[in-house]
């Protein structure tokens, strides 16, 4: 019988895999109401006018109200046709997310390259029970949307299955690591000795001066508020004004009180698995910080002029993942102002294999050369005490003595304090090597410990300026893929800052180095 030759019939259907059963996930429809809740703020402006000016709303206030409700409509459409046309799933290999309506955009990551997962929740999403879930990827360092995936919003039980599955399927051995840290209320006593203290009152007050300024109405107009300011002027500045910098130290304090317990209630720091390193944090917003052991580039321990003096020190991170600077910046803090000896237990507890006292004293940095105090010393002095004292002797001049009294008071003081900020400058100054940790130190107002791993520098850059370059200095910047992008060696001898570059990573710059016989 002759051989049946026809082929089978093509139907145009394409091969279908496991991957194509794997069901799609939609967004929780509690999404439309987070998208809504902006309303609170333009309403409560307009309930504010309305109590100011005993009910009677100008035709400015409907003008507003109309246009609130014309963006309510936009806004809520534009949630709706986001919950409806956001979908996402996991496969066996990768984590796809399709949006869009009109123009359709589908992404689709290797679950082996994503490095964190993070969970964010602010008060809104807190109250409604939704999360915001991010997924950092490799090369996702410089920032933006296509850096990460983002899913917003998730409920709380469904972000947490859904950041556990990602991380199991790329690839991490779950077991169960030492806590490093937890939240303990004796730290609350290092709040105060935050820049809040301060800078959070007259940040507070600004806000507050823009709300009412918002809705038409003058701060310096409202009654007790000008009689508060009159009473003040006619009063004894001597004693009025120390005692106003009491109440705004005392009312600052409490502000940096509740700050530190929105940021820091429910503090977790631990490796959630043999690869991931965990930190959970947040009162009002919840933030779950997840960081791979494999990104981690080092620690820096920082210490500002007043939480040193008080005994303490904060962590950071350097990771690669995390974000642009901003976003790293916030994202990278790993322990909240604590005891100086418990931020040293905390970094090798980071960087994993790292002794207790790794972090060296003085005594085991090497010293940079004494031209650098001078440096110091003559930049604060040309810098500060010259200009002021010069402004206020010419205004003196031209105005009033007073100005000139008040010029030579400020010079015998602001000398012996510059000096002294320039020996802590200068005594905080060292680097050393130890095993495969480059170790920076410097600052004065923050004084930051840096412990790099030396294989992760990509490269070197060393600066002077004329003025460095007749004191013999040099700064060197070791170039890494994380945290801040570089780190500087501030005023090192210039004979000693490439053989020391090229001792912390052998055959990075030795083929440009040419050495003397």
């Amino acid at each position: 019988m002759p051989r049946d030759r026809r082929r089978p019939a093509r139907t145009g259907r394409r091969h279908v895999t496991a991957d194509d059963h794997t069901p799609w996930r939609t967004l929780d429809p509690r999404t439309l109401a987070v998208h809504c809740s902006w309303l609170g703020a333009p309403l409560g402006s307009l309930a504010l006018t309305a109590l100011a000016t005993g009910g009677r709303l100008d035709a400015r206030a409907w003008i507003t109200l109309g246009a609130i409700a014309a963006v309510f409509a936009a806004v809520t459409a534009a949630g709706l046709i986001t919950y409806r046309r956001t979908r996402y799933r996991v496969t066996a290999d990768s984590f796809e997310l399709r949006t869009g309506l009109f123009t359709r955009r589908q992404r689709a990551v290797p679950l082996h390259r994503v490095r964190n997962v993070d969970l964010t929740a602010n008060p809104v999403q807190r109250l409604f029970g939704v999360t915001v879930l991010r997924a950092g990827t490799a090369g996702s360092g410089g920032g933006g949307s296509a850096g990460e995936l983002r899913l917003e919003a998730l409920s709380r039980p469904a972000a947490e299955r859904l950041r556990a599955e990602l991380l199991a399927r790329a690839g991490a051995d779950r077991h169960t690591d030492p806590l490093l840290a937890s939240f303990d209320p004796r730290r609350l006593r290092f709040a105060p000795l935050t820049f809040w203290v301060f800078g959070g009152v007259f940040a507070v007050a600004g806000a507050a001066y823009r709300v009412l300024h918002g809705v038409g109405l003058e701060p310096w107009r409202i009654g007790f508020v000008r009689r508060a300011f009159e009473d003040f002027g006619d009063s004894a500045l001597w004693l009025t004004i120390p005692l106003a910098l009491l109440a705004i130290a005392a009312v600052g304090s409490v502000g940096a009180v509740v700050l530190y317990l929105e940021n820091w209630w429910n503090y977790r720091l631990e490796w959630t698995d043999s690869a991931t390193l965990g930190v959970r944090r947040g009162l009002l917003t919840t933030r779950a910080v997840a960081i791979e052991r494999a990104r981690l580039r080092g620690v820096v321990l920082r210490e500002p002029l007043l939480l040193r003096a008080g005994g303490g020190a904060t962590v950071r991170a350097v990771a690669g993942g995390l974000g642009d600077r901003d976003e790293n910046r916030r994202r990278s803090a790993v322990l909240p102002p604590a005891t100086r000896a418990e931020a040293v237990r905390v970094c090798g507890g980071i960087l994993d294999g790292l002794a207790p006292d790794a972090l060296p004293a003085d005594r085991r940095l090497t010293p940079h050369p004494r031209r650098a105090l001078r440096r110091r010393t003559l930049r604060g002095l040309l810098g500060v005490v010259l200009p002021v004292t010069l402004t206020l002797a010419v205004l003196g001049a031209l105005l009033t003595p007073v100005l000139l009294y008040c010029a030579a008071g400020f010079a015998l003081v602001a000398v012996p304090v510059v000096r002294a900020l320039a020996h802590d400058a200068y005594r905080a100054l060292g680097h050393a090597i130890t095993g495969p940790l480059l170790l920076i130190r410097s600052g004065t107002f923050s004084r930051d410990t840096v412990a790099l791993n030396r294989d992760a520098v990509l490269a070197w850059t060393f600066t002077d300026t004329p003025f460095s370059r007749r004191a013999g200095l040099v700064t060197a910047t070791a170039a890494v893929a994380a945290g801040e992008d570089g780190y500087r060696v501030r005023d090192m001898s210039a004979d000693e800052a490439a053989d020391f570059a090229d001792a912390a990573t052998p055959g990075l710059i030795g083929e440009f180095l040419y050495r003397v016989p």
